[in-house]
């Protein structure tokens, strides 16, 4: 399972979900503290900035940060679960859990994956360059693209709420809030 949070209710979520595995997606000189159930090797840090296209002083995803996100997650046993967070849980990380459902699962279905990923989280927005650069990589011809764009933008939101996202292409009803 890959359970999707922002920086803000990362610590709480590895917790819960009794992670070992950590995917963080932030821009860079954002602080994170890796939780300490979470050994080094075990956590995939990529610095880059939340948007679709390059703009002067930030830095966009990269091919290179996709394939270290797929060469990660393929090296990912499955015995346990895994939590993605990028800074509110909406955009980086949510494309990064449909690219992972697509990395470890080659014959399944793109749109029946997105909209599994709409209905475990309302405010999914999926950063499209990310989803492009995957949908490349793993050779999709532009369906992973074509699905993230048919679920649309997700609901406005400052924060995702924590939720759950099945390898298997099924979701979990999102997870309740936890008072702060």
């Amino acid at each position: 399972m890959i359970t999707v949070c922002s920086l803000a209710r990362l610590g709480e979520t590895v917790e819960r979900t009794r992670a070992r595995h950590l995917v963080t997606l932030i821009s860079g000189g954002t602080e994170v503290a890796r939780p300490a159930s979470i050994h080094a090797n075990d956590h995939l840090f990529l610095t880059f900035n939340d948007i679709t296209a390059p703009a002067e002083g930030l830095t966009p995803p990269g091919e290179d940060h996709v394939r270290e996100l797929i060469g990660f997650v393929r090296r990912w046993n499955l015995s346990g679960p895994m939590v993605i967070h990028c800074f509110a849980g909406i955009s980086r990380s949510t494309a990064a859990a449909y690219i992972t459902a697509c990395a470890l699962q080659a014959d399944a279905d793109e749109e029946a994956l997105a909209q599994a990923l709409r209905a475990a989280s309302p405010s999914a927005t999926p950063n499209p360059r990310l989803v492009a650069l995957a949908d490349s990589l793993l050779g999709r011809n532009g369906r992973m693209s074509a699905a993230i764009k048919e679920i649309g933008r997700g609901a406005d939101a400052y924060e995702g709420t924590p939720f759950t996202f099945a390898v298997g292409g099924t979701s979990a009803p999102p997870a309740a809030s936890a008072p702060r």
